[in-house]
């Protein structure tokens, strides 16, 4: 049986997109703030580690990702339950709604996505809000330049509408690439998130098993979600900066932290937050510090010291 994880952790994710785009908006756009700057929403990187936990484990360590039923539909999240764990429960008695709570609560948290990202469930007179133990945040790009671009794009089949002028033309489509991004996501993990719906619920807690398959998730699912859009977006970085159990410091949001230079080697400078982790009363609160790339196609500067270096690999 994994044993339970008691640690809390802070770090950063880069994602690198070459004419790509990572994270589009309802207008197939790379999705930007108001000063034009590229960014992307949390739920892609969560959706990349799902994936990541569906296609490398098994559709059982997955509660909230798209499936569908016999008749090619998406599951509805009561069918996506029924799925996974059968019937609802059916208790009886006065208490029988908080029984029910609590068993449905236990299934769910047999789902390691649920355990590391949390999720709300609405179903059967059961609502329950979840909050995950693995927290991430937007992802802003940190390359200087947000330079975004569009192309046209061909189908091969005619427009099947008569009243149509172009009806016997092929349909043309356009798509919008970033030249270049290196998206920053800062995250931390608190397993003390769970703690009090693992007590009354009888359900799974966070765990050492969980952990090294988020470790997994977050420096390899974004290459592994290979799609026609995100082709030649992949994972860049993973820093994972892992306190004490005891340890009660909280670490800033590694984000405006981190730059990349606009050289050949376009080279990723960690100096600010190493100079924030070398403060005594932070390295005292350090269990360690791991980094994740590769290191035949990044170049970093600033690596925290005592950080153990792994290559990134599929």
């Amino acid at each position: 049986m994994a044993t339970a994880f008691q640690n809390r952790v802070f770090g950063c994710v880069i994602v690198k997109s070459i004419n790509s785009n990572y994270n589009a908006d309802f207008t197939h756009q790379p999705r930007t703030l108001p000063d034009g700057t590229v960014y992307a929403t949390d739920k892609v990187l969560k959706y990349s580690v799902r994936n990541w936990l569906n296609k490398v484990h098994n559709a059982r360590e997955v509660f909230y990702f798209k499936t569908l039923s016999d008749e090619m539909q998406p599951r509805d999240l009561g069918e996506t339950y029924i799925k996974l764990f059968g019937e609802f429960p059916k208790n009886e008695g006065k208490d029988k709604d908080v029984k029910n709570r609590k068993e449905v609560l236990k299934n769910l948290l047999t789902c390691t996505d649920v355990r590391l990202f949390g999720g709300t469930f609405a179903e059967k007179g059961v609502s329950l809000s979840i909050h995950g133990t693995a927290q991430i945040t937007h992802g802003v790009n940190r390359f200087p330049e947000n330079a975004i671009y569009s192309e046209q794009i061909a189908s091969p089949f005619r427009n099947a509408n008569e009243k149509s002028a172009d009806s016997m033309q092929t349909t043309l489509g356009t798509q919008f690439k970033l030249r270049e991004g290196h998206y920053v996501h800062h995250f931390s993990v608190n397993p003390h998130n769970l703690s009090d719906l693992v007590a009354l619920s009888g359900g799974e807690a966070l765990n050492d098993d969980d952990i090294s398959k988020l470790k997994a998730g977050l420096s390899r699912g974004v290459t592994l979600y290979d799609s026609s859009a995100k082709s030649g977006t992949e994972n860049e970085l993973l820093l994972w900066v892992q306190l004490k159990p005891s340890s009660k410091l909280v670490l800033p949001s590694f984000v405006e932290l981190v730059s990349i230079g606009d050289d050949d080697k376009r080279t990723i400078d960690l100096s600010a937050v190493g100079e924030i982790l070398s403060r005594p009363h932070v390295k005292d609160a350090v269990e360690k510090i791991e980094i994740w790339y590769d290191s035949t196609a990044s170049t970093v500067k600033g690596v925290p010291a005592g950080a153990i270096h792994h290559e990134i690999h599929q």
